[in-house]
């Protein structure tokens, strides 16, 4: 099976994995996903192969094979696994989940390899650029930061008291981390340069960015530059979209009928890719903020979304 140059899958309710062609809004691979509903869908740096976090346990799946049998599975979470992810080189993944841990795995024997005690259901973790720290975010409205060298917590925030941080971001080149939680709010910190860690955090901005959840903030990827933007998900059916010099709203994607769970940016920034209980996926344009392309073809709400459309990374 010839491997696609754009990676396009979605997840939904209807315990169905599918692959799409991006350009033609086609499906052409559904796996069906039996054992629980997908929370979050990840593609390998190597664009080799597709995790897909579920209750409790991760499985991979090879990205170019019709095989509906995943290749590996990761068990040691015992309660929803809400996020995953993936070391630059490939050699490991993290994952975040509502048993309160955040654990690190080896990929190729899916052994469970660090496990970090967030106290609260984990609903996002991500990896600092520099690939040395974990961000997670928790139900109970902390943040913390897990440096892998050090094996401990090095920083703790919380940004508002018992107000579940739903999403973290963080900017490709480390300056700056947003937080998006329950009541439509992004704290926005500054990441100071000139230090090697994460840890001196900066408050910079907060925006009242939605009237409703928050279910999914992302910041623009590096091709996208020198315009910087943050995409903001929402239970009010709506992406917004910030220009993070002055965090102006430059456009409101509308198009959704409900609640919008996930997006994810094109690797030049140019194009966004939605989620929502609407069933649909939905390919947009940045430059007019106009759906370009429906995805059709789940029964039941579609809650997230990978795309990988840049060059593989090689594994090392």
């Amino acid at each position: 099976m010839a491997q696609p140059s754009v990676i396009l899958a979605t997840a939904s309710y209807d315990h169905t994995i599918r692959f799409w062609e991006a350009k033609s809004g086609r499906c052409y691979r559904t796996i069906q996903y039996p054992d629980s509903q997908v929370n979050r869908l990840e593609i390998t740096p190597d664009k080799r192969f597709l995790a897909a976090a579920g209750n409790p346990h991760i499985r991979l799946f090879d990205v170019n094979s019709n095989s509906p049998q995943p290749v590996i599975s990761y068990d040691s979470h015992t309660s929803n696994v809400m996020a995953v992810g993936f070391h630059c080189d490939g050699n490991w993944m993290y994952s975040g989940s509502e048993d309160g841990t955040v654990r690190i795995w080896d990929l190729r024997t899916a052994t469970c390899q660090r496990e970090y005690e967030s106290r609260a259901a984990v609903n996002t973790v991500v990896l600092h650029p520099n690939q040395k720290e974990l961000i997670s975010g928790d139900q109970n409205g902390n943040i913390r930061v897990w440096d892998l060298a050090a094996n401990s917590c090095s920083c703790e925030l919380v940004p508002e008291v018992d107000t579940a941080v739903r999403s973290l971001t963080v900017m490709w080149d480390g300056s700056m981390v947003v937080a998006a939680n329950n009541r439509g709010t992004c704290y926005v910190w500054r990441l100071l340069k000139g230090t090697q860690t994460i840890t001196c955090f900066e408050p910079l901005h907060k925006l009242q960015a939605h009237d409703g959840y928050i279910l999914k903030c992302l910041l623009s990827p590096e091709f996208c530059d020198p315009n910087r933007y943050l995409a903001t998900a929402s239970s009010d059916n709506t992406v917004k979209i910030w220009n993070v010099d002055g965090f102006k709203l430059e456009r409101t994607l509308v198009g959704h009928q409900r609640w919008v769970w996930d997006c994810v940016f094109s690797v030049d920034g140019a194009y966004l890719i939605t989620a929502s209980s609407d069933t649909t996926a939905r390919l947009w344009t940045m430059s007019t903020g106009e759906a370009i392309r429906v995805y059709q073809g789940h029964h039941k709400a579609t809650v997230c979304c990978a795309l990988h459309d840049g060059a593989e990374s090689a594994p090392s």
